[in-house]
């Protein structure tokens, strides 16, 4: 079988790849690339999860690219729009063209001598690159966290995963109990809601949840009087003022998350179902567009029960309360696995790269591992704010490169660092995976910012060639 050679080679054809064809292609002019996909179709994660209701989590004036603004009035917007909407952006720059679909990369060994890639595919296609960008996600498509459910077995009904949702999954007029508190079961209650009989969301602790308009009329209206990038800095500075608030008055911001639900459900409202143990943005906070979910609760189609499973019987489950949950349908959203490099096997120059023991650099390369873009998002805020910003700094560095004659980039640590986690959220999906990820420090470039602005300035203006960055 032959080799394939390209300057740069992309790891998927989601958010993040798209993103990293249009900067290469604009500012890396007659750089040739190609995007390889696993799946047989565009969009990652907007193409894998089927499961019902499924939509964006932020909004999407600043989950769309700063190069293509995001046109529909839904600031929150679901599957197929988003589906539509990288589809338009892939032919419009004619990124389609470099994308192979049905190639599952498997193995990349970089080779100091020779300055280049080398890349294998599960069923053995090659492909050589000097440059690539890592754009599978953060999560693992082919494993899901499934917490440990004892005597689940015991269960006579449909068990559901909301990552591998069947298509042929019918809940019309039955009982359906939702294991878990996250942004996926926080979509799936109002949705299965309008069908099923009954829909119970069993959650071991609180989660917070914020309620916003679906058509926002503040980013319309500035859309409409400024352009599209109006409505897209008034959901960025909004958000990083939310989050700003949230960080500083926890207490306060708290006690108004918590007002703002009994408000909406009235009657319907418990406090044990809605306040958390920690503070809010520990973990990211659930979105309720035009507060469906609480709609649900107030139409007796949907409730939420606190408590841990003491069992599992043929009918449904039975709670440590002793209460006894009947249930047709149990959906395990039990969470994401977490999953660095896409699973690819690193090596350099023949040593398998440890992921652990490296470090994150400006947020989007590891230390140890020449050039090598890792498209990561923020946890506070869009997911492509932050890829935007990282791969118009690629070809910033590319650029220099070529200027300079330089074959290789590789950042490198240059001193003792003080260690920190990566993530700094306490949700399980993340607390599960600490071990296996990158580092960061407690300073600059290996430390993330967290912040769309400080990262605007730093990744625009600042110098590629810096202390710990080594050409050459």
């Amino acid at each position: 079988m032959t080799t394939s050679h390209h300057d740069a080679i992309i790891i998927g054809a989601g958010i993040s790849g798209i993103s990293a064809a249009y900067h290469l292609q604009k500012y890396n002019e007659g750089k040739t690339y190609k995007i390889l996909e696993r799946r047989q179709a565009l969009g990652g994660t907007w193409d894998l999860f089927n499961y019902p209701g499924i939509r964006s989590d932020s909004d999407m004036y600043t989950f769309g690219f700063s190069f293509r603004p995001w046109g529909d009035k839904s600031s929150i917007a679901e599957k197929a729009k988003i589906v539509d909407y990288l589809t338009d952006t892939v032919l419009e720059y004619g990124i389609d063209k470099h994308i192979q679909y049905g190639v599952h990369i498997v193995k990349a060994s970089w080779s100091s001598d020779q300055s280049l890639w080398s890349l294998e595919s599960s069923d053995g296609e090659a492909f050589t690159c000097s440059y690539i960008y890592m754009c599978a996600g953060y999560y693992n498509y082919d494993q899901a966290y499934v917490a440990p459910l004892e005597g689940i077995e015991q269960f006579k009904g449909d068990v559901l995963h909301p990552q591998f949702w069947p298509n042929n999954a019918d809940y019309t007029d039955k009982n359906v109990v939702i294991i878990g508190s996250g942004a996926t079961a926080i979509t799936l209650v109002p949705n299965m809601a309008k069908n099923a009989k009954h829909v119970t969301m069993l959650q071991r602790s609180p989660t917070y949840m914020g309620s916003k308009p679906a058509i926002d009329p503040v980013a319309n209206n500035l859309a409409k009087w400024f352009g599209r990038w109006a409505a897209r800095w008034w959901f960025i500075l909004s958000n990083m003022l939310l989050y700003w608030y949230c960080q500083t008055w926890p207490e306060r911001a708290k006690t108004k998350i918590i007002e703002e639900i009994q408000t909406a459900l009235g009657s319907k409202f418990d406090a044990k179902h809605f306040t958390p143990n920690y503070k809010p943005w520990d973990q990211r906070v659930c979105l309720c567009p035009d507060g469906d979910f609480f709609e649900a609760m107030k139409a007796d189609k949907a409730s939420v029960e606190t408590d841990l499973i003491e069992s599992f019987n043929a009918n449904g489950v039975l709670l440590k309360s002793g209460k006894h949950l009947p249930a047709d349908v149990i959906v395990t959203a039990t969470g994401l696995k977490m999953q660095f490099f896409g699973g690819i096997d690193f090596i350099i120059d023949g040593e398998s790269l440890l992921a652990n023991q490296s470090y994150a650099y400006k947020g989007m390369m590891i230390s140890g591992v020449p050039n090598t873009f890792l498209a990561v998002g923020y946890t506070n805020a869009s997911w492509t704010l932050k890829v935007d910003l990282s791969h118009r700094y690629a070809s910033r560095m590319i650029t220099y490169m070529d200027k300079k004659g330089y074959k290789q980039a590789r950042p490198t640590v240059a001193s003792d660092l003080e260690d920190i986690d990566l993530i700094d959220l306490t949700s399980g999906y993340v607390q599960r995976s600490l071990g296996t990820l990158p580092k960061q420090s407690t300073s600059k470039p290996w430390r993330l910012n967290q912040n769309f602005i400080l990262d605007s300035l730093t990744l625009r203006l600042t110098s590629v060639d810096d202390d710990e960055m080594v050409f050459s």
